[in-house]
Order: structure tokens, then sequence, then C-alpha cells
């Protein structure tokens, strides 16, 4: 048995509460490869988990959390200490996805050991079964060191928001024959290096279903090939939470637009004091 965290929603809180450890692992999804596509949206919050969790293989911590809660231009700023916190909320509010944290910008860059050290740190302070990294062969020999010391690395390549003040813009990758090999390099790295899986992020289709072949892990598409071996989104861009998105966004939802109108109702309700009502309102109860 494990324990997981449920959310009374009458009071917001978290309580724990047994749960039979259903878990998918490290190895299943490895195992993945070629078969039936791999489903994975972000999360930063217990009760998102709770909400996506069933219909997930893994929930990925993202440090897009940095724009998507924050407000932050970009990833770079996004530090440690966000990203155990939210990475912590996400394992209590599930049970049966794989939960993989991102390692933030400078968290990781400098060395394998400054690595092992920050990666470490996120699983013990979040329960997450691995954690990803951005980058090709420059941080090959780092995700073989921390695989060789038991932490379950998932790769990313292709458009790497981590870098894009050297990118300069977020646009498609793999556009010209220079660029498409080095990418290619970069999936045949990474895949080599003991990672588990990849994320390939923002690249032309043909690419993408190149690098499937030169890939023997799984590779998780966002803005590459229907063909990959899984896909991921922002929750926030699926459910239509913002006005502007990345082409490969395909909304499910206008959750913005709700959300405005349940507020606009509330605040006319109040100012026309029709809210609380009499079922808000606690009253002594009538003797018999």
């Amino acid at each position: 048995m494990s324990t997981t965290f449920k959310l009374d929603t009458s009071t917001s809180r978290a309580n724990p509460t047994p749960a039979p450890m259903k878990r998918v692992t490290v190895p299943a999804i490895r195992n993945r490869k070629g078969k039936e596509p791999l489903v994975m949206l972000t999360a930063y919050t217990a009760r998102t988990a709770q909400l996506l969790d069933a219909h997930c293989d893994m929930l990925l911590v993202g440090d897009s959390l940095g724009q998507v809660i924050y407000g932050l231009p970009s990833t770079v700023p996004v530090t440690l200490d966000m990203m155990c916190a939210h990475g912590a909320a996400v394992v209590r509010g599930s049970y049966h996805s794989l939960v993989i944290v991102d390692m933030p910008f400078g968290s990781y860059e400098a060395s394998p050991e400054q690595a092992f050290e920050s990666a470490a740190r996120i699983m013990q302070e979040t329960g997450a079964a691995a954690v990803k990294m951005e980058g090709g062969v420059h941080m090959a020999p780092t995700i073989e060191f921390l695989s060789a010391r038991g932490i379950p690395v998932m790769g990313h390549v292709g458009l790497t928001p981590q870098s894009i003040n050297m990118l300069g813009s977020y646009r498609a990758r793999g556009k010209g024959n220079a660029e498409t090999a080095n990418l290619l390099d970069d999936v045949k790295a990474i895949s080599e290096s003991g990672a588990f899986s990849m994320v390939v992020e923002g690249v032309m289709e043909s690419v993408a279903e190149e690098a499937m072949t030169v890939a023997q892990i799984p590779v998780i598409g966002i803005g590459a090939s229907a063909k990959c071996d899984g896909q991921v989104l922002v929750t926030e861009d699926l459910l239509g939470m913002f006005e502007r998105t990345a082409r490969f966004v395909k909304r499910y939802d206008n959750l913005a637009e709700r959300i405005e109108t349940a507020a606009a109702q509330y605040a006319e309700e109040v100012k026309a004091r029709s809210f609380p009502g009499e079922a808000q309102t606690y009253r002594p109860k009538e003797k018999k």
C-alpha cells in the first residue's frame, strides 16, 4: 500500500488516504516504445493532478509553471524551490501516473555532480519517480551519470525553452539540413545515454518521424508528429486558459471564458445583495 492525498473539496484540505500501489513505472514507460501511444500532460497542483491522473500515463511538473502559474516571461527564472514545492503537490494528488519533474535552468548544466545533487533533492522532497532535463549531445554524459546512480531521466531535445536566449525565438527546429543533422545527433545521443524516454519539441514533422527511427526509447512529441510514441501538452493550453498559444496546441475547451463568466455573475449578485442567499446562510434551526 502507498499513501496519497485526497482533497476534501468542501474544505480544500488534503487528507492522507491509503491507496493501492498502482503507479506506472519507468520500465513500463520504456517498454511502450512502438506500442500504444503514451499520454502525458502537465500538472502543477494537487487538484489538477487528481483530475488528470486517471487519464494519463505520465504527469509532468514542467518548468512551464514559471509562465503559467507565476507570470514569468520565460522558464529561465524558475527555481529548484518552485519545482520541489509543485512536484510534491502533484505527487500527493496522484496515485497512478508516473510523475516527472523538470530540472530548472542552472540546476544541472555545470557538471554531472551538480545535476545529481539537484535531481536527488527533487526526488527526495517530491516523491517523484524521475526528472527531465533539456539538451542533446552535450547533456548525454550527465544523463548517463545520473542513470548509473539510480535517477531515471527523461531527455528533451529540439526546441528547448531554457535556451531561448541562445535560440532567439520559439520557431520550429529542423528546417535546414545542418539543423536537422544536429537534432538527430541529439536524439541518438540521448537515446544511448540511459534516458528512459525523451520529449521532442517544436520540430518539423519529417524530422520527428526520422527521430522515431533513430531513438530506441519512447519519443514524446509536442509540436512534432502524431507518429511519436506519445504526446504532451501544457494542460492550461488545451483547456483554453490563454488567448495565445503555439500552433501545435489544440484547445479542447474555453475555460478562461467560462471562469470569467462565472466571476462576472458572482460580482453582479454581490452588488445586488442576492448572494449569499438563503442556501448559503447559517441560521438557527427552527424548534419543533
